[in-house]
């Protein structure tokens, strides 16, 4: 199995950083997968379900909530609003988080930003649970 250099950082600092079979990840138009021997690339990254494949075959989910990924010269380096490892993801502290923003947005008379922002904030909530199930 080809594998590739893989840096993993938060603006909290680096996560991961090692040889990798693949990333998968949401950009702002689309899942993508990153192989070895991709082309030079750079996009935006979404909200979404996350999953990196190790030199050992084995599957390490996450949830990514924005930020930027670039290959260059076949070295991928991710950069995260958040990244949060399956493991990390507190099941309580995200449901807590998702009802706080149903609440918010039950509420009449939002503004704009207001119910953009509790939107935002619900599909974060929804993207941590679906990866910690």
């Amino acid at each position: 199995m080809s594998t590739f250099p893989l840096q993993i950082g938060t603006p909290d600092g680096l996560l991961f950083e090692g040889n990798v079979a693949r990333v998968v990840c949401r950009s702002i138009t689309g899942d993508l997968a990153i192989l070895a021997g991709h082309c030079n690339f750079c996009t935006a990254l979404g909200m979404g379900e996350a999953h990196v494949v190790m030199e050992d075959g084995t599957r390490r989910e996450a949830a990514c909530i924005g930020g930027m990924l670039s290959v260059i010269d076949g070295k991928c380096s991710l950069l995260a609003t958040t990244w949060e490892w399956k493991e990390d993801i507190d099941k309580a502290r995200a449901e807590a988080a998702k009802k706080r923003a149903e609440a918010v947005l039950e509420r009449t008379g939002l503004t704009d930003q207001e119910y953009k922002n509790a939107k935002a904030k619900l599909q974060r909530a929804l993207v941590r649970l679906s990866v910690r199930q």
